[in-house]
């Protein structure tokens, strides 16, 4: 084939896109996003639960919440949309920058891919906005970013906060894989840390350089910035660690930069598994952490063990808890079922419900639009056929900026069956 006729194709394969898009575009600006739902119970996640309660939505924003008796869309209950920090929907490897194992100054963002399957996944499940986080393969990997998971065809348009939080991890995912250069370097994985002990001395060295960098500018370095942000206490440090050793680091870090004058950090402890072994590190260092999915057999990553009461224990020491679906290859570990379990654990209905919606959105500072039922704000909302969280019960709609991604009245005459 020849260069003209490749660059013909090219060309009218773009063109095809561009009215693709186009007309994508026209249909979502069609699309209905005012509504009036009534259910028997609306849990708003500021107060108690409304009886016979009624949501009206215009324009993808709520309007009003109060009693009602008629509307569009009837069901048991409605929730908030969930709240996911922990979503990991991402491209592996190629969403890691791999010339350096810490790299603070890369986005999330930027592999942001909006058309994968599992965030229309997610939605379905119920999960209406999610933190995306850079994948643990690097010590410090960068930025997050909170966006919605359905609705705008554009990674833009979905962004409720960029730059949410400094994201990295501790234990051994950063250093899976890594070895020495010996004989010589044949890929990316020859590189450090190949060891624990490895990777907790990055976390000290860039935390020490950034601050040092504060007093000689001439030390300064790509990421430098973003770290000193987050030891300010301007970004949230979320630390992905599991065990009970990881967990330990992770405070003792952010303890020593308190001490040694680096700054006051805001932690949040990702997949904290094993935070139920020393609770009162956490209440020390004034740490939030958000929990992964109950595993049945009691193991999670990095062999961490996860017990059921983890979240009552640590919610009944003021400990913020938020529940996660992480990545939620199975049903059972989507976030829609976390509240259920964390409750059979000893966690109230109130604290569950809050866990999944107002507690996670607060920690990256977005519950001004999203985390509970409020005039005024976006019209994410859960519909549920039964009490949320229950065995017995499923969501059967789910609206994100008031779009109807579930539609509830089309699972009433569906066959009974699972989420899927």
């Amino acid at each position: 084939m020849s260069a003209r006729s490749s660059t013909c194709i090219a060309v009218a394969l773009t063109l095809l896109a561009s009215d693709a898009f186009a007309a994508s575009q026209a249909k979502k600006s069609d699309e209905q996003r005012s509504w009036t739902i009534t259910a028997e119970r609306v849990y708003t996640a500021e107060g108690d639960a409304i009886e016979d309660g009624e949501i009206v939505v215009e324009g993808g924003k709520i309007r009003a919440v109060g009693k009602g008796g008629g509307g569009d869309l009837k069901v048991y209950a409605v929730t908030p949309g969930l709240v996911d920090l922990s979503i990991r929907i991402d491209q592996g490897r190629y969403s890691v920058e791999q010339a350096s194992e810490v790299t603070p100054h890369v986005r999330a963002a930027a592999s942001l891919d909006v058309f994968d399957e599992a965030w229309l996944r997610a939605a379905r499940s119920g999960v209406t906005t999610a933190m995306l986080n850079v994948p643990d393969r690097n010590v410090i990997g960068g930025l997050s970013v909170v966006v919605k998971t359905a609705g705008e065809p554009s990674a833009q348009a979905r962004v409720v906060k960029a730059d949410a939080a400094l994201y990295g991890a501790i234990g051994s995912a950063p250093s899976s894989g890594n070895r020495t250069a010996a004989p010589r370097p044949e890929d990316f994985f020859v590189r450090r840390p190949t060891t624990r002990m490895g990777v907790e001395w990055e976390w000290r060295k860039s935390l020490f350089d950034a601050a040092a960098a504060r007093v000689e500018p001439a030390r300064a370095k790509p990421g430098d910035g973003e770290l000193q942000r987050a030891l300010d206490g301007q970004l949230p440090l979320v630390i992905q660690a599991w065990a009970s050793q990881d967990i330990r680091t992770a405070v003792f870090l952010v303890e020593e930069a308190r001490r040694e004058g680096w700054g006051n950090p805001r932690l949040i402890v990702d997949a904290a598994a094993e935070a139920w072994r020393e609770p009162q590190l956490l209440v020390r260092s004034k740490a939030a952490v958000v929990l992964p999915p109950f595993a049945p057999l009691g193991r999670t990553g990095d062999r961490a063990f996860f017990a059921l009461d983890t979240a009552a224990k640590l919610e009944a020491l003021g400990v913020p808890v938020a529940l996660s679906g992480h990545d939620a290859e199975a049903l059972e570990d989507r976030l829609c079922y976390q509240p259920g379990y964390a409750m059979r654990g000893g966690l109230s209905f109130a604290s569950a419900l809050a866990a999944v919606t107002l507690t996670p959105a607060r920690l990256v500072g977005v519950d001004q639009r999203v985390g509970s039922i409020k005039a005024g704000k976006d019209a994410d909302l859960v519909l549920w056929n039964g009490e949320p969280f229950q065995p017995t019960s499923k969501v059967v709609g789910v609206l994100v900026d008031g779009r109807l991604i579930v539609d509830p009245r089309q699972a009433a005459n569906a066959p009974s069956s699972s989420n899927k």
